[in-house]
């Protein structure tokens, strides 16, 4: 779909116009059913897709080295094995534990890791699996789902020695267009939670102000004629889920329901009325849980979905705008890395599943995801010039060079409801800043 973003009547400001095209066909489920397929189906397809592309560089890492199957380990033999890589994890949470009659009175480990010093990695393919070993592979690092090459020889334990490793990288990108002369804005937020305990409704509402132009003075508002586009990165509205017990609602109670989504549609279509807008799901909105996440019904939202700037997105969301091409989510592909891996930071996770072409390694293992049958969506095949992640706990950002001159800003999007912080991309020259909003009375 391409569209021309344009100024619609009754918006004050003189905006200035995009070209918008969404690209999120790949994670839009149609005419799927359940027809008891099991989940091995999608790491077939993506070892599959992933081979062909490693293969494909192994000459130009280790043209001397054979490539073997598992199976075709011979002891004390260098050669190349290309398969998926399965942490074994002591602590990783089992749905039997749950079941237990013998329960632990004390928790084992910390609720945000489950890491633990005897893990140990694995790599299959569909011949058969063998245990790696070495300081080649970081416990750390790595984790179930990730497809490599791994250059190494089986030793007379039965082990794989690894002693070196071949990701995928960065994908080819685009080129980027011609750097224009004038400022195009993006504005991207996440986790307004209307609704929640910690949302300021005024604070929502001086973001909206300042996205169409009711705010500040002639400078202020002559900046925000230069946005030409609002992501709305999940965790939107937050419902009581005590009241979703499976009885029947009192009138009362469906109210309460009810009120975050109307609150949040008011708002809405205050922006979708200058400025196209695009929602995505999250975890805590009406939707699918497991990814992709389909978009939110339009009927939730009557005010805005009468705009045609107004767009329900899936969970991950891709798109391009004046062929700058964006990629991102919600935030839960990077939070389940955090569970059972480790980084610096949140944009260190980000970069590894740019390197590793793959936008939810762990899903299906520990991240539900639908059970594809004969694709992966979530694989990257071309390099975003932006990658955002929404729900984040404190804004980052940093640019992303790759071995082929791809550059990717990485995007960390805090949650507004505790932070009041949107994030502002430059289209002209991919720079970022933020928008801070806060609300102070004095008695």
């Amino acid at each position: 779909m391409v569209a021309m973003e344009v100024d619609r009547p009754g918006n004050d400001l003189q905006r200035k116009q995009s070209i918008y095209q969404c690209l999120d066909e790949k994670f839009v489920i149609r005419n799927e059913t359940y027809r008891q397929q099991q989940y091995s189906q999608i790491y077939f397809a993506r070892l599959h897709m992933m081979r062909t592309l490693l293969y494909s560089l192994v000459p130009n890492w280790k043209p001397h080295l054979p490539v073997c199957a598992v199976l075709g380990l011979e002891e004390g033999k260098e050669c190349i094995i290309v398969g998926t890589l399965y942490k074994h994890m002591k602590l990783k949470p089992c749905i039997l534990d749950e079941y237990s009659k013998k329960r632990s009175a004390q928790p084992l480990v910390k609720a945000h890791n489950f890491m633990h010093p005897d893990d140990h990695l694995i790599l299959e393919d569909e011949s058969g699996r063998v245990i790696l070993g070495g300081t080649m592979l970081s416990l750390s690092v790595y984790v179930t789902g990730v497809v490599v090459a791994l250059h190494g020889r089986e030793t007379d334990v039965g082990n794989f020695l690894v002693q070196d490793v071949l990701e995928a990288g960065l994908g080819p990108q685009i080129e980027l267009p011609l750097k224009s002369r004038e400022d195009k804005y993006v504005v991207f937020v996440s986790g307004l939670s209307v609704g929640s305990s910690t949302s300021n409704p005024l604070q929502f509402q001086l973001l909206v102000d300042h996205i169409t132009g009711h705010l500040g003075d002639e400078k202020e508002q002559s900046i925000a004629a230069d946005i030409v586009h609002v992501v709305i990165a999940g965790n939107s509205v937050e419902i009581p889920h005590g009241l979703l017990n499976g009885q029947t609602l009192a009138p009362k109670d469906q109210t309460m329901l009810s009120e975050p989504i109307k609150e949040l549609d008011i708002l809405l279509t205050q922006v979708a009325a200058g400025v196209p807008v695009d929602i995505m799901p999250g975890p805590n909105d009406p939707a699918n849980v497991s990814l992709p996440q389909q978009p939110l019904n339009r009927c939730l939202f009557p005010e805005s979905a009468t705009y045609h700037t107004f767009r329900s997105c899936t969970n991950p969301h891709c798109f391009e705008l004046d062929d700058i091409r964006f990629l991102g989510t919600s935030g839960q592909n990077i939070d389940d890395l955090e569970k059972y891996s480790d980084a610096n930071n949140k944009l260190e996770f980000m970069e590894r599943t740019l390197k590793w072409r793959h936008l939810a390694p762990t899903a299906p293992n520990t991240l539900g995801c639908y059970p594809f049958t004969d694709q992966d969506p979530f694989l990257i095949e071309n390099c975003p010039h932006v990658y955002f992640v929404g729900n984040q706990d404190k804004y980052a950002t940093c640019l992303l060079e790759g071995s082929e001159g791809q550059l990717v800003r990485l995007i960390s999007i805090p949650k507004f409801c505790e932070t009041g912080v949107a994030v502002v991309l430059n289209l002209r020259n991919l720079e970022c800043h933020t928008l801070t909003f806060g609300t102070q009375f004095s008695s």
